[in-house]
């Protein structure tokens, strides 16, 4: 009985370890946000931008902290694989944080996220993100267009990144 058990508990974990890596394969959009960890210095609409991707919680979460002179906080952006899919929640200076969800993959040139839902929204907030695109051009360049939604009306503000090194 011993033995069947056993034998029944490495089976179990061999297929845990076949599926999880087979999740791992099949996320392209987190194999390629994982990419970005390091340093990054830019521009937003002509504004000097930096930011840092960092690999945390063991490997599990990407975060992505954005610093722009003359602001007294950094934003910050967790992404992370939820399954097969990418989610990202953006913690936003006007203090809501938006979650965001890869559309697609398709391309490998480009990952689109599009708005799920949004916590610590009041009536009175206003701005709330709703869109991030990223393209990459090569590994040492990329670009975001984040989109925020505010009284109705919808604005994107465009960002251009090299990697420092």
């Amino acid at each position: 009985m011993t033995a069947s058990r056993t034998l029944w508990g490495v089976l179990a974990f061999c297929v845990a370890a076949i599926a999880a890596a087979g999740d791992a394969k099949s996320n392209a959009g987190w194999d390629r946000m994982k990419s970005l960890v390091g340093r990054w210095e830019g521009t937003a609409e002509g504004h000097p931008v930096s930011l840092t991707y960092k690999l945390v919680s063991n490997g599990t979460t990407l975060m992505e902290t954005m610093d722009m002179p003359g602001e007294s906080e950094a934003m910050i952006t967790m992404y992370h694989p939820d399954g097969g899919d990418l989610v990202a929640t953006h913690y936003c200076a006007v203090g809501n944080q938006p979650r965001l969800r890869l559309r697609s993959a398709g391309d490998p040139g480009m990952l689109d996220f599009a708005f799920v839902d949004a916590t610590n929204v009041s009536e009175s907030s206003g701005e709330i993100m709703q869109r991030l695109v990223v393209t990459f051009q090569d590994a040492d360049h990329f670009q975001q267009t984040w989109t925020a939604k505010k009284d109705g009306k919808s604005s994107s503000s465009n960002f251009t990144y090299t990697r420092k090194k």
